[in-house]
């Protein structure tokens, strides 16, 4: 698994994840994931687009992640997840807990009008 980050306009933290998201994965990235999603009012974009399989421990990162930015004042989206990942997170109900888009203008105007 792999992590990579930069800052967009409007104090946006974008967040790509490359990989497999289970426990061997997760352990791998979760600790610059967390890093990457401090601060109050975080506006996190966790692009999704080369994530090739998704685990409960990789939904639990996401919703734990989400939930703890929320508690800051702050928000996150997922952007972009291929069709099995898409089909895995909408299984959960996770869009409940983080929204997910599928177009980059759409998911930038999300964050940025919080």
């Amino acid at each position: 698994m792999e992590i990579q980050y930069n800052e967009l306009e409007h104090g946006i933290g974008a967040i790509k994840l490359i990989g497999i998201l289970d426990t061997q994965g997760v352990g791998a990235i979760e600790t610059k994931f967390a890093g990457y999603s401090t601060g109050d009012h975080a506006k996190v974009l966790v692009d999704l687009t080369f994530v090739e399989f998704l685990t409960s421990i990789g939904i639990r990162l996401l919703v734990t992640t989400a939930k703890s930015v929320a508690n800051r004042g702050g928000k996150m989206i997922i952007f972009n997840p291929n069709e099995n990942v898409k089909g895995v997170l909408d299984m959960t109900g996770i869009m409940d807990i983080i929204p997910i888009h599928m177009d980059f203008e759409a998911a930038i105007a999300d964050l940025s009008a919080k």
